[in-house]
């Protein structure tokens, strides 16, 4: 990311972090970044573009602290709870901020379709990764396009992606459920770590028996 468009990002930052998702006008953005609306508009076509960008950050700074503190743990379950637990204390830091990112990945916006499938790919390499006690991603920024080798050392079987997928699943439910006030951060890692239990243990079931 350019230096302007560094600057236009995090300023969108500032204003979620004051007043979240309505705060992020993309006039008062580009006035704010001392850039020029037209400016902005060649980066990010919208708000949610904008706070998809944000989002990216995010997953990339996820990246970075998995990388240099795997999760520690001598199984499989107690490495994803301490991987979603820092995952989830990381995003909802800064809650305004978290609820405007969590609005515009939920906006059905058919054109960031692609980065926000990007992100996901990311996040199946740190929780399959992670299962297998392979220290989170080994190098890169966390673009898995990008840095190949942040990808699992082997190909995942089917049933290590099943997981990875439904994990992420149960998180951005547990997430849109915080948003909204629903349930608590804690009760969030409390979710995550009982859905990791039981699909696990449905992995090692199937596994047994095939």
């Amino acid at each position: 990311m350019n230096p302007r468009a560094q600057r236009i990002v995090e300023t969108a930052v500032e204003l979620a972090e004051k007043g979240g998702f309505e705060a992020v006008r993309l006039r008062d953005v580009a006035s704010d970044a001392d850039v020029a609306l037209g400016t902005l508009y060649r980066y990010f076509r919208s708000k949610e573009d904008l706070l998809i960008a944000v989002l990216t950050l995010e997953v990339e700074q996820l990246v970075r602290r998995i990388r240099n503190r795997p999760p520690s743990g001598g199984t499989a379950l107690e490495r994803l709870n301490g991987f979603f637990n820092a995952a989830t204390k990381g995003l909802c830091r800064r809650p305004r901020l978290a609820r405007a990112i969590l609005r515009a990945a939920a906006s059905g916006d058919h054109e960031l379709a692609e980065k926000v499938h990007a992100l996901h790919s990311t996040m199946t390499d740190m929780i399959i990764t992670t299962m297998r006690d392979q220290g989170g991603l080994a190098a890169g920024d966390g673009n898995r396009a990008e840095n190949p080798a942040s990808t699992p050392a082997a190909e995942p079987s089917q049933s290590e992606s099943d997981v990875a997928l439904l994990l992420q699943h149960i998180w951005f439910a547990t997430l849109v459920g915080w948003a909204g006030g629903l349930i608590t951060q804690s009760e969030i890692i409390e979710r995550m770590n009982t859905g990791t239990a039981l699909l696990l243990a449905g992995m090692n079931s199937r596994s047994s028996s095939a």
